[in-house]
């Protein structure tokens, strides 16, 4: 299956970036290089792009999709390491970092990798099919109570007691090695006249995709470690598929940008309150109307911006 993943938000996340002709720049989630592609058509032989991707496959698709770019650096690793890639890279800063933290299409149709709701196939869910951590071992082995707190915190599923309830009790005759068996003990979990809003499987699903990647927990972080590795006006542009995702990007950039909170009758500032740059945008970027009918997958993305001072 080919490794095709359609940009979203090209044109506002190229434009987000001002690219500079012999600027450096780090897609962080290279996926099948749809954003790469316009960085790197922007940028001069003096200038590089580097290309980071938990997913070898989309190593392999990217590096045919940029064939004719020689100025790339590939490297199989997670975004979560930003610091650690340049180092081993020799470069102390860059000019700008790009973040889609979604999931591919390919991901998500190549049905074997067990990201989709849809049909039978193995509980999988790895970005990096190198790791150990499979949502079949979370599914057999994670207590109850663990389960129902990932499924609630990170699904926001309002049954998530339910579905983790009759997940250990399914578990405890034979276990739950397929997609499809672990979709129909969420639809025996949820009411029936509760799953009119899309598919009954598709918050848990997510959940358990967010506990074997670890997506959220380092995010903060990471987020915070672009922005101190990008050069004077070098620009981070970050785009989220969830709330949970874009709260922790939202909250960073604040704390980024700093804000003095000092009592107002003093002369000066005396909590050292240090600002790093400014959040370029004030209400999140979304899809335009034409993007969301020719790519469904855009409608909940959100991108934000921000600007190293």
């Amino acid at each position: 299956m080919k490794f095709e993943h359609k940009p979203v938000m090209l044109q506002e996340c190229i434009e987000g970036l001002k690219i500079k002709e012999n600027g450096i720049y780090v897609d962080g989630t290279l996926g099948g290089a749809g954003h790469s592609k316009e960085i790197a058509k922007r940028i001069s032989n003096k200038g590089i792009l580097i290309g980071v991707d938990r997913d070898k496959d989309a190593i392999v698709a990217a590096k045919e999709n940029l064939k004719q770019y020689k100025n790339i650096k590939y490297i199989h690793g997670n975004h979560d390491d930003i610091k650690k890639i340049l180092e081993e890279l020799q470069i102390d800063k860059v000019d700008g970092i790009l973040l889609d933290l979604g999931v591919s299409s390919y991901q998500l149709d190549e049905r074997n990798r067990g990201f989709s709701y849809l049909g039978e196939n193995k509980l999988d869910m790895r970005m990096d099919k190198s790791q150990e951590l499979t949502a079949e071992i979370i599914i057999n082995n994670y207590t109850e109570e663990k389960l129902a707190n990932i499924i609630h915190e990170y699904g926001e599923e309002r049954f998530s007691k339910q579905i983790a309830r009759n997940i250990c009790k399914i578990r405890e005759q034979r276990q739950i090695l397929t997609t499809k068996q672990l979709v129909e003990i969420i639809e025996n979990s949820i009411p029936k006249s509760k799953q009119k809003d899309g598919h009954p499987a598709k918050r848990t699903f997510q959940a358990i995709r967010i506990e074997v990647n670890n997506e959220i927990k380092p995010l903060y972080n990471t987020v915070k470690n672009c922005i101190e590795c990008l050069n004077s006006g070098g620009r981070l542009c970050i785009i989220t598929f969830h709330s949970l995702e874009d709260r922790v990007v939202k909250n960073a950039y604040i704390e980024a940008k700093g804000k003095c909170i000092c009592p107002g009758d003093l002369p000066y500032c005396a909590c050292g309150a240090k600002s790093l740059g400014k959040i370029i945008t004030k209400k999140p970027i979304q899809a335009s109307k034409i993007e969301l009918e020719e790519n469904t997958r855009s409608k909940s993305a959100k991108l934000r911006i921000f600007e190293k001072s």
